[in-house]
């Protein structure tokens, strides 16, 4: 095998900071992860956390949208599975029961999008990954006939985020209280039949 290079480890180091902000935001909250504890949670010297990051700001938005990126990218392999709209959200749904709305990831989500309210630079990529999604949403909605799908995806988006931020204040709350209510969104019912 052979021997690792500066470059591997110090992908490697990166990687093990970027991984241990995850979980102290989720632990600590936003505003109370510094670089002492990520380098004590990494396994690394303070002075490292400034070598491959410019601030801390900088190392909470990048480990916060790694994060986003990831959920938000995973979803696109789970609608594509999906001729029947109502299928593929009922899909997604049931991946989000997955997080309690107390897990790390969750709890990064919510620092972020609260965080994002007083950064700019988070505010603008944060802003860009979430219109990413409602676009792949929606051309995906779209390529199945449904009515406004723009108007939509933003509803669903922003109906996803509140069913795991209300995950946490009431862990019964899951995706079958949800999936009616979608369904109807997805599929009204037309009055003039009735």
């Amino acid at each position: 095998m052979a021997p690792e290079t500066n470059a591997q480890r110090g992908h490697e180091v990166r990687r093990r900071l970027l991984a241990a902000t995850v979980a102290l935001i989720g632990e600590k909250g936003w505003n109370a992860v510094s670089t002492r504890m990520v380098a004590e949670r990494a396994g690394v010297r303070s002075g490292i956390v400034h070598y491959h990051f410019t601030s801390v700001a900088a190392l909470l938005r990048e480990a916060s949208l790694g994060t986003v990126r990831q959920i938000l990218t995973g979803f696109a392999p789970i609608l594509r599975q999906y001729d029947d709209a109502t299928a593929g959200i009922d899909s997604i749904l049931d991946a989000l029961d997955r997080y309690s709305g107390r897990d790390a990831t969750s709890l990064l989500m919510f620092e972020a999008y609260l965080a994002a309210t007083r950064d700019a630079e988070l505010r603008a990529e944060l802003s860009a990954l979430v219109a990413e999604f409602r676009d792949l949403v929606a051309d995906w909605l779209a390529e199945r006939g449904q009515a406004a799908p723009r108007e939509t995806a933003a509803v669903l988006a922003a109906t996803l985020d509140g069913f795991v931020l209300h995950k946490a204040l009431d862990p019964n709350l899951s995706a079958e209280v949800f999936k009616p209510v979608l369904r109807r969104i997805l599929h009204p019912v037309d009055e003039s039949e009735n």
